[in-house]
């Protein structure tokens, strides 16, 4: 089961590597539809009527878009109106494995913090190099084991 969803992360991160360079470029300011129907050169009574919507249903729309309510769907049927495709997609900002790898020892440092305090009220505390050890291990058993995001 680990290598299952290791690899399920790796695959994942790989499609998802090409739209990182897309995360920093900015939306047009009025939003997409707006900006590819001026690019067109269509009215919004052409657009309204593609879609079967009179143009105040055009204007709500592109208003709803550059104010980020939009519905996918209807953001879906506006890039068909306009020969597009919509493009949706959740962008990690570092790799899925990274953030499961953060997670862990994040998780594993709490699990520790409270042991290690008591050993070291019975003086049996391990020194750092040891801590580091312990803590790589655990945090590595704990990566793919469910339960991994309830601790905050």
């Amino acid at each position: 089961m680990t290598s299952t969803r290791s690899e399920a992360r790796r695959h994942l991160d790989a499609r998802l590597d090409g739209f990182r360079p897309l995360v920093d470029e900015p939306r047009p300011a009025r939003g997409w539809v707006r900006a590819i129907r001026d690019a067109l050169g269509m009215s919004g009574a052409e657009l309204g009527s593609r879609l079967g919507v009179r143009q105040s249903t055009v204007d709500q729309l592109e208003r709803s878009e550059a104010n980020e309510t939009i519905k996918l769907e209807s953001l879906r049927r506006a890039a068909d109106a306009l020969d597009c495709d919509l493009v949706y997609a959740l962008v990690p900002r570092s790799s899925l494995d990274a953030t499961v790898q953060a997670q862990g020892r994040r998780v594993a440092a709490r699990r520790i913090s409270a042991v290690a305090h008591h050993m070291r009220l019975e003086d049996q505390a391990v020194d750092d190099r040891d801590a580091g050890v312990q803590l790589n291990a655990l945090a590595a058993e704990l990566i793919d084991r469910r339960g991994l995001w309830s601790d905050p």
